[in-house]
């Protein structure tokens, strides 16, 4: 069954595994019934949890739960999120990507699933039963570079792959705020633009956004949570559209905003 969506989904902080009171958990925990009702074969997950400096896929025969954070409570450590792995989808993923001209794509054999694909995973499909590959990215290149890869997966959806861009649409942790404090006019014109731009199908502004968006640096001192967004956008096709399907913040400058990209028919 051929998928015409992506999605970019803003997972936020580790927390939202266990904290109830993070807006965003409703909407994750609605994946099944309200945003999404299509049961995808496998699943590829861009996460900004794994920077490499080349195109990596994971390529095991289960996942691992991987804690790649520290200093948080207890409970969090005993979470197990452990889907099948999706060696095939990997080999898939690399032969395409060589197709599209990337010269080198390497393969963790290791490897299983950082926070940023296990955290909304455990909500979306709790079951854990349907097969999960990971796909790296690279923080030393550009929106565009991250762009042409999705480009490259995009026969992916025909096969019934869901791809996922993991990330965080405005990620600040350095100016974070305690709860309860308004929003910086920062993050909001920001997070302001970059849904503009994307429901207006301006995706080459969005591949330039260092030069585009109001305070780029602010909203991401470190390019890792934005990449995701790329992906799932070439992944859909530049004529395809964007929908907001969740917003809401936590800490004054995490933005939980996750977008869907549909492709046209």
């Amino acid at each position: 069954m051929a998928l015409m969506e992506t999605f970019y989904l803003s997972h936020g902080a580790p927390t939202l595994a266990i904290d109830e009171t993070v807006p965003a958990r409703k909407f994750f925990q609605s994946w099944q019934q309200s945003v999404y009702k299509e049961k995808p074969s496998s699943i590829l997950v861009i996460s900004a949890h794994w920077e490499t400096a080349q195109p990596t896929v994971n390529v095991v025969d289960r996942n691992d739960t991987i804690y790649d954070f520290y200093g948080f409570p207890k409970p969090l450590y005993q979470i197990k999120y452990t889907p099948p792995g999706a060696p095939e989808l990997a080999k898939r993923v690399k032969e395409l990507l060589l197709a599209s001209g990337i010269e080198h794509v390497d393969e963790d054999k290791k490897r299983g699933l950082d926070h940023g694909a296990w955290v909304p995973l455990m909500f979306m499909y709790p079951e854990a039963d349907i097969p999960v590959c990971q796909l790296s990215v690279q923080s030393d290149r550009d929106g565009t570079h991250h762009y042409n890869m999705g480009k490259a997966l995009a026969p992916l959806r025909e096969e019934g792959v869901l791809i996922l861009g993991s990330g965080s649409a405005v990620h600040n942790l350095g100016s974070r705020l305690p709860d309860g404090r308004p929003v910086p006019s920062w993050a909001l014109e920001f997070d302001n633009w970059l849904k503009d731009a994307l429901i207006e199908g301006r995706y080459e502004d969005v591949n330039h956004y260092e030069s585009k968006a109001p305070h780029p640096k602010m909203a991401h001192p470190r390019p890792d949570h934005f990449y995701p967004l790329h992906v799932a956008m070439g992944a859909a096709g530049e004529d395809s559209k964007a929908k907001l399907v969740h917003s809401s913040w936590t800490d004054g400058t995490l933005s939980y905003a996750s977008y869907q990209f549909t492709a046209p028919k």
